[in-house]
């Protein structure tokens, strides 16, 4: 167990008295107190449960503090010091870790340095050093990953905090929870937009949904977490409406368009009028039945920050219709910032024209969210609109090219086969769940899938106008907001080209930004023990919503990365993909690769028949990869491998992993797959954290719960993918370029794989998969198709951190 910890802050001694003495666990007069009576005053107080100090005394005499003492005789016995090894003694308890299964009494700090915890290393305290061993105790994480402090406020500390003018706490430059969630305010508003997407001539009006605490009723402004979900209001089920994937894929005709013909320009009818105000109101008539749907925002909500979600457009309560990430989709997005921010009406209800306002909001806002949610944070943060001052954006789409398409080709998103941007759009329509909402709506909709059919064209799988106009990299010089980028380093649903290429571009925005690289797949990673991740948030958004100068910037590591070889670890660095990182080329001779050029490198081939063998056998794309990797198995020889030699030092790559090659195929259209590879029997991290404590985590005082998480050293296994990547061989120049294939003809191929960080160790091979069909990903054309693979031209450039 490690328990990295970087969000905490270092305080002067005076700081910590001011701190200590604000949250009323340090007394005001405690210069005048003997050192025993306020050691004991303060141990006490540690207890807000206990409402006696019987009660009290009996809470402390439960820690251990020697091996003849509880903390209650120990406190007897002292006078002018504290011994150190009798303090950690007591405050790895406190924390929740147990004698004898977690420490020894006779050295708590040895545990404590193992596990990353911070300790005053002094053989006694005095009442100065007891102070600061007090304040960096409440700074420390728990067994639970939670700060002491979080722990003590989840037992009561803050019950009492608030008065008739409620206020936010700031200690060590977080906000605290001292908001009560008991009697939370949840009301649903209705969001004027300046849109009319489904066309019926009023603007269309977005369903809100608003938690804040009832401390806002007494005039306290506050700032908004906004999570623009449009699964908050359900999901159809679209099953049937998935797209074939065992078809041929097209022979495309010659086209070289450029990019700027790939504009376009939005037609757009003339928008209807504001609707009339007549009236206004500060209260809603709508009491929201939804519930807060993100740990996260949870976590906030005890401190004091209103939760805010929306679907948008075609959800469930709110007029339009989707349009998968369309400019449409982002407008509907910004609408909801515009309101929090004072520059946008919204309505009581739908018909009778009650403005309200978020009287209640100081009209700063960020944006959560994973998936689709952090993809429309993306997308709003790229317009620059007023009031958004950063956003936490976890697995988010930067491009919908890069989801749904690669290269040229259809590649579904991993589990995803036969989804695409239609699919998609119809899995979100929820209006359809009221049954007179899709009498007026549902004809309409039906005709605008068709136009999202036509536009993201499975048929070549092109960069085209359709996907230009999801593509939010392109609207990046509008962005003024600070950015939190997240992603998982295993996460093949949305791949990390996604967070790659938007972190090459704000690599050089002049905005403040920062990256967290999981070993996870596509999941949240604020209730992972390991890190401080949730403490990281509460510095980040005290300084950008509150304007509490915490050093939030500086503070944290501009990247943040869990390593893949072995459990809790975290390192940092200044950069990922960083361009200058020195590269190490690997060359191809029959099955090995090596560092070494070798000439006369012979011609290779493959065939690409698997997918009659993947339905006969009816194994799952899982289990079809496995055999693809293997040793031997009925894929072998749909695939060309090569094998590096055991390393003997350590290879961290980092960066865009590029294939170079020359290819014929015995026909006019195909395409490249390629798997780069750990290979060896090892313990290898799971790329799915284990649930160490259901409910582990208490989110505040009386309030919810998280599951506790870690990602843990699973048994022994064969290989792990580092990367990969596809091609479709008539977009060898580029994704909207299409070139003709002559059949048994050789092209020169450059394929950048997906970008990753991967810490190849000592005693690993690196391996590489050369193959054309990938049936978890790419269309599944039953053939047998030939390819032949010149290795002499043949390449793997891997850019890495370590010379």
């Amino acid at each position: 167990m490690q328990l990295n910890q970087f969000a905490r802050l270092t305080k002067s001694q005076s700081e910590q008295i001011t701190e200590l003495q604000r949250i009323h666990l340090l007394p005001k007069d405690f210069t005048q107190l003997p050192f025993q009576v306020l050691a004991q005053d303060i141990f006490q107080r540690l207890f807000p449960e206990a409402h006696s100090q019987s009660t009290q005394s009996g809470q402390l005499s439960l820690l251990q503090a020697t091996t003849e003492l509880n903390l209650t005789a120990y406190l007897e016995t002292i006078d002018t010091s504290f011994d150190q090894v009798v303090f950690y003694n007591v405050a790895l308890q406190l924390l929740g870790f147990e004698m004898t299964t977690d420490f020894e009494l006779d050295q708590p700090t040895a545990f404590m340095a193992a596990t990353k915890l911070p300790f005053i290393d002094q053989a006694a305290f005095d009442q100065t050093t007891f102070i600061e061993a007090l304040y960096l105790l409440l700074t420390t994480r728990s067994q639970t990953g939670l700060l002491y402090l979080d722990q003590l406020a989840n037992r009561g500390f803050f019950a009492d905090w608030q008065s008739d003018q409620p206020q936010f706490l700031i200690f060590n430059g977080k906000v605290q929870p001292v908001f009560d969630t008991s009697h939370l305010i949840r009301e649903v508003v209705y969001v004027e937009s300046s849109l009319d997407t489904d066309q019926d001539g009023q603007r269309d009006l977005l369903e809100t949904t608003i938690f804040r605490p009832r401390e806002t009723e007494a005039g306290l402004k506050i700032p908004a977490l906004y999570t623009a979900s449009p699964y908050y209001k359900g999901i159809n089920d679209v099953d049937a409406d998935l797209h074939n994937v065992d078809t041929t894929i097209a022979t495309k005709p010659v086209q070289q368009p450029s990019l700027a013909d790939l504009t376009q320009t939005p037609t757009t009818a003339p928008l209807p009028q504001p609707r009339a105000v007549n009236g206004t109101s500060m209260t809603t008539e709508l009491n929201a039945t939804d519930d807060s749907n993100y740990s996260l925002n949870d976590y906030f909500l005890a401190r004091g920050f209103a939760n805010v979600y929306a679907g948008g457009i075609g959800t469930r309560g709110s007029d339009g219709v989707r349009t998968c990430s369309s400019p449409e989709e982002t407008a509907s997005t910004t609408a909801i910032i515009e309101w929090l921010a004072g520059n946008r009406r919204a309505f009581t209800n739908r018909t009778d024209g009650i403005e309200i306002k978020a009287w209640w909001c100081n009209h700063q806002v960020a944006m959560t969210g994973k998936s689709y949610l952090g993809t429309l944070a993306t997308a709003a943060a790229t317009t620059g609109v007023e009031g958004l001052k950063t956003i936490v954006a976890e697995a988010a789409i930067s491009s919908w090219y890069d989801y749904y398409r690669e290269n040229g080709l259809v590649v579904a998103p991993i589990d995803c086969q036969g989804e695409d941007a239609d699919v998609l759009a119809k899995l979100c329509q929820t209006r359809q769940k009221d049954a007179a909402d899709h009498a007026l709506s549902g004809t309409f909709f039906a005709d605008q899938l068709k136009a999202l059919q036509e536009g993201q064209d499975r048929i070549t799988g092109n960069y085209n106008a359709f996907w230009a106009a999801r593509n939010y990299r392109d609207n990046l010089a509008n962005l003024n907001c600070d950015v939190i980028l997240v992603h998982g380093l295993n996460d093949w649903n949305v791949k990390l080209q996604n967070a790659g290429a938007l972190w090459d571009l704000l690599r050089d925005q002049p905005v403040n930004k920062k990256l967290f690289l999981h070993q996870g797949e596509h999941i949240y990673m604020n209730n992972i023990q390991s890190i401080d991740f949730t403490d990281m948030m509460n510095l980040w958004f005290t300084y950008q919503l509150l304007g509490i100068e915490n050093q939030a910037v500086t503070k944290l590591p501009a990247v943040t990365i869990q390593d893949n070889a072995q459990e809790a670890t975290w390192t940092t660095q200044a950069d990922w993909l960083a361009p200058n990182n020195p590269t190490t080329t690997f060359w191809l001779n029959e099955q090995t690769l090596s560092t070494n050029a070798t000439e006369n490198a012979p011609l290779t081939t493959f065939k690409d028949d698997g997918v009659a063998a993947f339905r006969a056998q009816k194994i799952s794309t899982t289990a079809w990869q496995d055999a693809l990797i293997a040793d031997q198995s009925s894929f072998t020889g749909n695939r060309l491998r090569f094998l590096g030699f055991p390393l003997t030092e350590p290879l961290i790559i980092d960066g865009r992993i590029q294939f170079r090659t020359r290819v014929a195929v015995n026909t006019e259209r195909g395409l490249l797959s390629v798997l780069v590879i750990d290979y060896g029997q090892f313990n290898r991290l799971g790329t799915t954290p284990a649930v160490l404590a259901a409910k582990g985590q208490q989110l505040g005082y009386q309030w919810r719960y998280d599951d506790l998480k870690e990602f843990k050293l699973n048994r022994p296994s064969n290989y792990q993918v580092i990367t990969k990547g596809h091609i479709n061989l008539q977009n060898r120049h580029n994704s909207y370029q299409t070139d003709a294939v002559t059949p048994n003809e050789f092209y020169d191929i450059t394929l950048d794989l997906q970008p990753t960080h991967y810490d190849l160790t000592a005693g690993h091979q690196l391996g590489l998969l050369v193959y054309a069909t990938d049936m978890g990903m790419t269309i599944r054309e039953e053939q047998a198709f030939v390819y032949q693979v010149d290795l002499a031209a043949s390449q793997l450039i891997v850019p890495h951190l370590n010379d």
